[in-house]
């Protein structure tokens, strides 16, 4: 029995090699970040209407591709943010009274991605709440 099938894999996925991202829609995605960081409200059609501005030939599907590499959302007032869903389990804050005096008592995680010249990295900061 082949070792793919063991695994429960297709072939293809051993042997697949991701696609290079192109020069032209790594600036694409840069120039979007830049006018996302500053105008973080603008949808598909006012980023279409801007990229023009500086040269680029889009459309709206290419947009929404991009906006999705880089885990982009339009900014707006949704509905209903305030209403809870009462099927939501409520998880207690478990630090609420807790007094952190101690190294290794407490940790605490989060992850966010930085626009280098050449691409995307991720930066990922562990944090010990004592110090």
């Amino acid at each position: 029995m082949p070792k793919c099938e063991l695994l429960d894999l297709y072939k293809a996925n051993l042997y697949y090699e991701p696609v290079k991202i192109s020069e032209y829609k790594l600036s694409l995605l840069n120039k979007i970040d830049e006018i996302y960081t500053d105008h973080p409200y603008y949808g598909t059609r006012r980023m279409v209407q801007e990229l023009k501005d500086y040269g680029y030939d889009v459309g709206r599907d290419l947009i929404r591709s991009c906006y999705a590499t880089l885990g982009l959302e339009t900014i707006y007032p949704k509905i209903n943010l305030s209403k809870r869903n009462f099927e939501h389990k409520i998880y207690p804050y478990l630090l609420r009274n807790v007094a952190i005096e101690n190294v290794n008592q407490v940790w605490s995680a989060d992850i966010t991605y930085i626009r280098m010249a050449h691409g995307f990295v991720y930066l990922v900061a562990i944090i010990d709440w004592y110090s």
